[in-house]
């Protein structure tokens, strides 16, 4: 009788292609780890993508490619072509117009397809939109940036239809503290005191994200509070506008517009809000100020609060309400002690529980789990 092959020796390398857009700094050094693991993954994103450079430094084989909308034919025609000529074990796609394009290309084709999904809600089995994506019969895995949102798929309920559990897991995107090593802005540049006790917020306006909310809150702090707001993105809005003009803190609300420094100029504030009122992923922005080292107020949208300990690296509010975010402000103003030990904590929390290294090692754990014939050998 032959002696039997060694498994890991009959074993072959995995090869997967990610289709992504502007991949930001977490997503492309998990793909730049995995490839360092072994995994032979390819990438496929955007050719402004802000990363895409550093992809190809690290050995990544990139491919520059913008798809037009969920339903571009000539970029589904280049997938498949793709596909066909590569012998991928899986399809990793990470928006909406990659999963709807993907999921078209890969028809008939042998091979497994995750779909990442990044905010809670805008999929029902009532959307016939969502059976293009997410809910697509050929979906072996959707991975979910926060707890939230994998709770989302578990929850929808149409008739008999129900979401298999074991179809979404929940991988948080990891970050390193490395990577926020900018120094703090110069707030004074907005006309904010030095003294200032100042509450930061980024964000674009849209309803969900609540920045009506926090203005809102202003109201209830005392009028003589040495407090300031700075409010980081676009906030072209004549409704928003006119609720700043009407509001008795109309002088200390200070708009900077849309900022490529906006985590240093969060470094430098007090506090950080996120008002969001609903559909929160894992928010980036909070991430990034806890990274600094500045304390976050949450909302209970979505995933904000995975991000938070309460009362420990910060705190939690309810949605939608200005009154708390007012106390919560005033309770990290009149206790300086309580605000740094927070800061300290807040740090601390991005270092060691969300670590990019953890997200390529549940990302790689999955791989393995959908294809158990394969391995990641070292590159």
């Amino acid at each position: 009788m032959p002696f039997p092959l060694n498994r890991t020796l009959a074993m072959v390398k995995m090869r997967v292609l990610c289709i992504t857009s502007h991949s930001d700094r977490p997503e492309a050094e998990t793909f730049i780890s995995l490839r360092a693991a072994g995994v032979d993954l390819e990438v496929i994103c955007h050719p402004e993508a802000p990363h895409i450079q550093r992809l190809r430094d690290a050995g990544v084989p990139v491919t520059a490619m913008a798809l037009k909308g969920r339903h571009d034919k000539k970029g589904t025609a280049a997938i498949r072509e793709r596909l066909q000529e590569n012998n991928y074990d899986i399809l990793h796609l990470y928006n909406n117009k990659a999963a709807a394009n993907g999921i078209r290309a890969a028809r008939g084709i042998d091979l497994k397809i995750i779909c990442y999904r990044g905010i809670v809600g805008n999929v029902s089995y009532l959307d016939p939109a969502s059976w293009g994506t997410y809910l697509h019969p050929r979906v072996d895995r959707i991975v979910c940036v926060a707890e939230a949102i994998r709770k989302y798929f578990l929850d929808m309920r149409c008739l008999w239809m129900r979401m298999d559990p074991n179809k979404v897991r929940t991988i948080h995107k990891g970050h390193d503290l490395s990577w926020y090593q900018d120094q703090p802005g110069d707030l004074t540049q907005f006309g904010i005191p030095e003294d200032a006790f100042t509450v930061g917020c980024i964000a674009n306006i849209r309803p969900r994200k609540g920045i009506d909310v926090l203005i809102e809150a202003a109201r209830h702090l005392p009028i003589d509070a040495p407090v300031h707001f700075l409010l980081v993105g676009n906030m072209d809005n004549e409704k928003l506008q006119q609720q700043i003009a009407q509001s008795p803190w109309r002088d200390r609300i200070h708009l900077t517009g849309y900022r490529t420094d906006a985590p240093a100029l969060m470094a430098a504030c007090d506090v950080s809000v996120l008002p969001a009122i609903k559909r929160e992923g894992l928010p980036k922005v909070v991430i990034e100020s806890m990274a600094y080292g500045t304390p976050a107020i949450v909302t209970d949208s979505g995933g904000s609060p995975e991000l938070i300990e309460q009362g420990k690296n910060g705190l939690i509010v309810p949605s939608g309400e200005a009154r708390p975010i007012a106390e919560a402000i005033m309770a990290l103003q009149m206790d300086p002690e309580m605000l740094a030990m927070m800061g300290m904590e807040a740090k601390k929390r991005i270092g060691t529980a969300f670590r990019v290294e953890s997200t390529m090692e549940k990302t790689l754990a999955l791989y393995r789990e959908l294809v158990p014939g394969s391995c990641a050998a070292p590159s």
